[in-house]
């Protein structure tokens, strides 16, 4: 099972700031895009940073701090010097956490959750931007159709990877929630029919409906499988 690629769900018109851009334009760009954070580019388009909302936000909570005040009363000095900064350089937060457009949906969300990040710049591999690709976007995985679940279930789970005969077993989908059903040879088999069917871009859960002739999937069931073919140990 593959899982669809950040190419397809990124978004390429790219509302960016220049490595250069002055704290007042910075301002301008997140809230004319209302966007909460943007890319930071330099002259070849290279990615160098993200600046955010929050750090923008540093030039308003220490606006009444005064430099004299006894240093264990001062906040953290990377706040600080954000609060000093003048331009995009300054304010942001660098190196930026990118991806590539192969990378998968998956992988993705998995990056964003781990560097706790609502957006990732989608860079070639020369570093230039080319898209960025959002929580929003990913989300938009669970918008799929029930008949496109469907048939993708059909199609790539059970006839291409299981290779059922047509009319073995069939997918039924309601809101993105699959039920499977038909009547395989072993219970592995409607067992691994269910996990790829949750891996299915859009699904939401899956229900097994499915019934079998043999149960494979235990000690003694196997040995007598085996023993009926004629092959003892």
């Amino acid at each position: 099972m593959t899982h669809r690629k950040v190419r397809d769900v990124m978004t390429t018109d790219v509302r960016t700031v220049h490595v250069g851009s002055p704290a007042k334009t910075v301002a301008g760009q997140l809230e004319a895009g209302s966007v909460s954070a943007l890319p930071v580019v330099d002259d070849d388009r290279h990615v160098v940073g993200v600046v955010s909302e929050a750090d923008l936000l540093h030039k308003i909570t220490y606006q009444d701090d005064a430099d004299d005040l006894p240093r264990i009363f001062r906040r953290h000095r990377a706040d600080r010097a954000k609060a000093d900064g003048e331009s995009a350089r300054t304010l942001m937060t660098s190196p930026a956490v990118t991806i590539g457009p192969g990378a998968s949906v998956v992988e993705a969300a998995a990056l964003m959750e781990r560097h706790h990040v609502k957006r990732l710049p989608v860079v070639d591999d020369t570093g230039d931007l080319i898209g960025i690709v959002s929580r929003r976007d990913l989300i938009r995985m669970f918008t799929r159709t029930d008949d496109e679940i469907r048939a993708e279930v059909e199609h790539e789970v059970l006839d291409r990877v299981l290779m059922l005969e047509p009319g073995t077993a069939s997918a039924w989908v309601a809101n993105g929630h699959v039920t499977l059903r038909g009547r395989l040879r072993r219970k592995s088999e409607t067992e691994i029919a269910v996990a790829l069917a949750g891996r299915v871009d859009g699904v939401v859960g899956v229900a097994n409906s499915m019934t079998f002739d043999q149960d494979d999937t235990t000690y003694r069931a196997l040995r007598d499988d085996v023993a009926s073919r004629g092959i003892y140990y």
